[in-house]
């Protein structure tokens, strides 16, 4: 793949949404609310761009959760996404984000990849495919410092 889609409302060094705007995506709110681990997965076969299946990120979130450890897994792929599109840690740091608001935190990294022109429902191979037929070769994000 030569690029991935940015949406032009996702400007480097912004969140598109509020860690608080859950019913911003009510479909999605409900899925999370009553299984966490779905979202999760198809966040992390995005992130990871594939490498990583929605299938195995969820279980291993289900088996983490658990044992109430869930946050220390899932903040590391909030780090990642804020990382590739350039997010500050807002409102706090991601560990202190997943553990105090896990479901918002994972409603919140859905619509930030739904809103920079990634379905997560679809799965990266599904996106890859939609990027190839409809010819889209957009650049990488712009790294931080590189903006006006």
């Amino acid at each position: 793949m030569t690029g991935t889609p940015v949406a032009d409302s996702g400007a480097p060094g912004q969140w598109t949404t509020g860690l608080c705007g859950c019913c911003d995506d009510r479909s999605n709110c409900c899925v999370t609310c009553w299984c966490p681990c779905v979202t999760f997965g198809q966040n992390v076969e995005i992130i990871d761009k594939g490498t990583t299946s929605c299938a195995h990120a969820g279980v291993i979130y289900y088996c983490l959760a658990h044992v109430c450890c869930a946050c220390v897994y899932t903040c590391t792929y909030r780090t990642k996404l804020r990382a590739y599109f350039s997010l500050p840690e807002d409102p706090c740091g991601d560990c202190l984000v997943h553990f105090c608001c896990l479901p918002c935190a994972v409603c919140q990294e859905y619509r930030e990849l739904k809103n920079r022109g990634f379905d997560p429902s679809q799965g990266w191979m599904a996106n890859a495919q939609k990027w190839s037929q409809d010819g889209v070769t957009v650049p990488p994000p712009i790294a931080p410092g590189m903006t006006r």
